[in-house]
């Protein structure tokens, strides 16, 4: 760890019961970065961030947040951590104002006021402060949490998945905000299922299963994609799904609502793809390459990880 590293994971392992959340994990992430950890559900993401707050002890290797150990320097972790978790709780029965003011409260945070207007500016609910909690929409709720989360202003900000359950406008609105703190020289740490959202991150870990399965700038990771990924628009979709995945292999071919991703070695096999099709009876009107997502990528990364996991698995073959 450097001393522009805020956070470093090094083979941080964390287990509950016989479930490893936390498998080997090991990475870094720089000071006033936007820094995503991206996989499904039961990846180990929730619990990375709850590690990073000081919240869980490791089980073994070391978690490091702006020089200490969080969950030996509580304290530290508390000032310089804002962290708004997946279930954010707010006080139904109080106003915008008063929520915020309970949050300043709770961190010692005197003549706040101002830092209140401030932010209900930047959010957008300055003409809602005397509003209730519990009449506002999704969005507005989730950005009031944010507000009560920076009211102590904080060094870093912890997100588990913010926009899940949001509407569109909202989350766009949410990532404005962020982008403006991020400017301010805030560190952000997130965790999201969105791939779309892991886009705007400057890099990503993408995990599965409590492992790293890569770690880059989103860009350099679907630039690092064995082969190459061709778009195929055949009706009915979800017939040439299952034909192309018997050909080519399940792993290989995934459906993204009328089209499918196709992982082929070259472009040239699109003809080989649409010969698989014609055959099949389906008509093919459209096939493309394109540039990998992060789902292609993540997609070939699991698929590679759970080969080497199987083939250790397996142990060494005998003559």
């Amino acid at each position: 760890m450097t001393a522009d590293h805020a956070i470093a994971f090094d083979a941080v392992h964390k287990s509950f019961g016989a479930t490893k959340a936390v498998n080997g994990l090991s990475f870094t992430v720089d000071r006033g970065e936007m820094f995503g950890v991206i996989g499904p559900d039961g990846a180990g993401k929730t619990t990375s961030l709850r590690l990073i707050c000081g919240l869980l002890k490791p089980d073994a290797g070391r978690v490091t947040m702006l020089g200490v150990e969080p969950f030996r320097d509580r304290r530290t972790a508390t000032s310089a951590i804002g962290y708004l978790s997946q279930r954010f709780s707010l006080y139904g029965d109080l106003s915008i104002d008063e929520n915020i003011a309970f949050f300043a409260e709770i961190h010692g945070v005197r003549d706040f006021a101002a830092r209140r207007t401030r932010l209900l500016e930047l959010t957008g609910l300055l003409p809602f402060r005397d509003r209730l909690a519990d009449r506002l929409s999704g969005g507005m709720k989730q950005k009031l949490a944010l507000a009560c989360t920076l009211v102590h202003e904080p060094r870093m900000l912890v997100l588990d998945e913010p926009t899940t359950g949001v509407d569109p406008v909202s989350r766009r609105e949410f990532w404005k905000l962020l982008a403006e703190f991020l400017s301010q020289g805030l560190t952000i740490v997130m965790a999201t299922p969105y791939l779309d959202e892991a886009e705007r991150c400057s890099r990503v870990a993408l995990v599965s299963e409590g492992a790293l399965l890569a770690l880059d700038v989103p860009a350099d990771l679907a630039g690092s994609m064995s082969g190459a990924i061709l778009e195929v628009v055949a009706t009915p979709a979800r017939q040439a799904l299952h034909v192309l995945r018997e050909a080519l292999g399940r792993e290989r071919v995934q459906l993204f609502g009328d089209r499918l991703h196709v992982r082929v070695d070259a472009p040239a096999d699109s003809a080989a793809v649409a010969a698989t099709l014609e055959r099949a009876g389906l008509r093919t009107s459209g096939l493309r390459p394109i540039v990998p997502t992060l789902e292609d990528v993540f997609i070939e990364k699991l698929a590679q990880a759970r080969a080497t996991t199987a083939v250790a698995a397996a142990g060494p073959s005998r003559a």
